[in-house]
């Protein structure tokens, strides 16, 4: 058996290689995020944005656009801007602006929506001895060996951030998550940051780790070739005490006063219009699903 790759380095090019996920594959088709049920997701973003007399908002890892579409049907003279590694969606609306690199400078409100549990990050479990060792990976059978030993700042990070010692244990490494939201913050001149994730604090880490593989829908066995989403909770206090942010949960968020008030139809299509308004809602605000999501706050300037 020739030299492993780390998780880390195998879920990376499973995902951003030349035909990983993220160049092939729309996610869209593959499992549901807050963009894609509904405009709720819009109108609070948009709320934030104007409150903080903001009038554009950038996307980062933008998908195929279903957010700054949305936000377009909801407030259509905001500037608003994807970053994606694809190509542009060919049905975007025109003024959505769409490009593969970051500028090296934003303003505005920057958005992150489930994009950090996608940032591929050491994987560690505890040995018998009680001490972390890097988990390695055979891609063609899926058998996972221990590696290193967990050396230097991962060692800093653990400690503070997730500490384990229990034989057969396992943590994800949060700290390039934290390097890559605190990269973010470095270019934002003026406005806010908002980055939007699945996560767990200090006392609830989960003890088995959460790393995992979507595929049409359905969770699958975790899986290298890039036919499936591979994904990890964020350690949402660790990104958050990084950037100065502030952690709030999406339910809350959207039962707040953020959102215009939807009118009440009395047509029978604009009832039931209204009815499927009100069942996305209620998804991206329900308890152990969307409404479980994160965001994470910051301001710059």
């Amino acid at each position: 058996m020739g030299e492993l790759p780390s998780v880390e380095q195998a879920w990376r090019a499973a995902l951003f290689d030349s035909t990983g996920f993220y160049r092939e594959q729309w996610p869209a088709r593959h499992f549901s995020t807050a963009a894609n049920t509904g405009a709720d997701l819009a109108w609070a973003l948009s709320r934030l944005a104007r409150t903080h007399d903001l009038d554009t908002v950038v996307d980062v890892g933008a998908g195929g656009g279903e957010l700054l579409t949305a936000l377009h049907a909801v407030d259509p003279s905001l500037h608003l801007l994807a970053v994606e590694l694809r190509p542009r969606p060919s049905r975007l609306p025109p003024r959505i602006r769409w490009q593969r690199q970051l500028p090296t400078e934003l303003h505005g409100l920057v958005v992150g929506n489930e994009l950090l549990d996608t940032v591929p990050c050491p994987v560690v479990e505890v040995d018998a001895g009680g001490t972390p060792r890097v988990l390695l990976v055979d891609t063609d059978s899926g058998a996972e060996h221990l590696g290193p030993t967990v050396q230097a700042a991962d060692v800093q990070w653990l400690e503070r951030w997730w500490p384990t010692a229990t034989p057969g244990s396992r943590a994800e490494l949060g700290g390039p998550r934290d390097d890559v939201w605190a990269s973010m913050l470095d270019r934002v001149s003026h406005g806010l940051a908002v980055a939007i994730d699945y996560g767990h604090h200090r006392t609830t880490r989960p003890t088995a780790g959460s790393l995992r593989s979507y595929r049409r829908g359905h969770r699958v066995p975790v899986t290298f070739d890039g036919t499936a989403d591979i994904t990890a909770d964020v350690a949402l206090d660790a990104v958050a005490d990084r950037v100065g942010g502030s952690v709030h949960r999406q339910r809350d968020v959207l039962d707040g006063s953020w959102l215009a008030p939807a009118g009440r139809s009395t047509d029978v299509s604009g009832r039931l219009d209204e009815l499927m308004r009100a069942g996305r809602r209620a998804e991206v605000r329900a308890a152990g699903g969307l409404g479980e999501l994160c965001w994470i706050i910051s301001t710059r300037g």
